[in-house]
């Protein structure tokens, strides 16, 4: 089986978010990192060259593939900011109806920026899709 391209780096979280190019983007990402690390009482690592990801866990689908990925993250794209697993706990779609201006992929969430949500709501999806992602999706 092909390996993970996204995998953890000891690239630093800081100076990859001092490097976004749109001063917006950039204080959303810095704003992210506090509420992220508040939220999941992890520290920041770099997944490949654009995740910022707090802590680790293990899945292992019924094909037979398995890896690590970041139980939580974003991402300070161009066009948005891209957050991952605050979308599969059991309570997402009740914080999503009060979260504000977003949209969903298939795993993520996307906001224009941070002022188009509400923080509270924003802090809630942080502590419950990491309790969901480490709890019922990790597989040791």
């Amino acid at each position: 089986m092909a390996e993970n391209k996204t995998v953890p780096t000891a690239a630093s979280v800081e100076e990859f978010l001092a490097a976004v190019e749109h001063p917006g983007r950039r204080a959303d990402g810095f704003e992210l990192l506090d509420l992220m690390r508040g939220g999941t009482g992890q520290q920041a690592v770099m997944w490949g060259p654009s995740i910022v990801g707090f802590g680790s866990y293990h899945y292992r689908y019924a094909t037979g593939r398995e890896g690590d990925a970041a139980a939580v993250g974003f991402s300070p794209r161009k066009a948005n900011l891209a957050l991952y697993g605050l979308t599969y706990g059991p309570d997402a779609g009740m914080h999503l109806e009060a979260l504000g201006k977003h949209r969903t992929g298939a795993a993520c969430l996307y906001i224009n920026r941070l002022a188009d949500v509400d923080r509270k709501v924003l802090e809630a999806m942080i502590r419950s899709g990491y309790q969901h992602v480490m709890a019922e999706l990790h597989r040791p």
